[in-house]
């Protein structure tokens, strides 16, 4: 059996969504090895550093961690400064041999910035404040793009009914979801 026959890790959908003075980040629980759902209740979004923090990742599980832990060693070397630990971490993630081969992206934010964070380098912070990524972010985005003109939805109310819609239709995205806030 060659590489390519291999079941690959599939499914994850991150949401980050900020309005007015908060912003939370939602995570669905599912993962998926195949066609076969592996764990429907994993935690895919975690507060880092002193809790001021909180960040999604979408690819493989152990390359996750492994960004997770160096995110959080940046953000102790540049305490309130998420925009410099995302950028130091980027140019490692992409000049580094063992990082480079990490299969993951992140959504981070704090009270004031929302990046995306890739492996090829980037540091994207969005102009209207909505981040998703992973199988089903872009169902999950253009849902909260919608809802976000919507008078007296909050960001977590936002963030909760598009992870819904994002599993109605990715088969990768279940309803069982983390969702942090700032």
């Amino acid at each position: 059996m060659s590489q390519a026959d291999h079941p690959t890790w599939h499914g994850t959908t991150i949401l980050a969504v900020r309005k007015g003075d908060t912003v939370v980040i939602a995570g669905d629980g599912q993962v998926t090895l195949g066609q076969t759902v592996i764990k429907s209740n994993a935690r895919k979004v975690r507060r880092l550093g002193d809790g001021g923090v909180i960040a999604g990742f979408a690819g493989a599980t152990a390359d996750a961690f492994a960004l997770f832990e160096r995110l959080e060693a940046r953000l102790e070397q540049y305490p309130g400064q998420l925009a410099r630990a995302c950028v130091e971490l980027a140019k490692e993630w992409r000049t580094d041999r063992y990082l480079r081969r990490l299969e993951a992206m992140m959504a981070v934010a704090d009270r004031e910035t929302s990046l995306v964070l890739t492996g090829t380098g980037d540091v994207l912070e969005p102009e209207d404040g909505l981040i998703g990524i992973g199988s089903g972010g872009t169902f999950a985005l253009a849902a909260a793009r919608a809802l976000m003109a919507i008078d007296g939805l909050e960001a977590e109310d936002i963030a909760r009914r598009s992870m819904e819609i994002a599993a109605g239709i990715c088969v990768y995205t279940n309803t069982s979801l983390v969702v942090e806030r700032l």
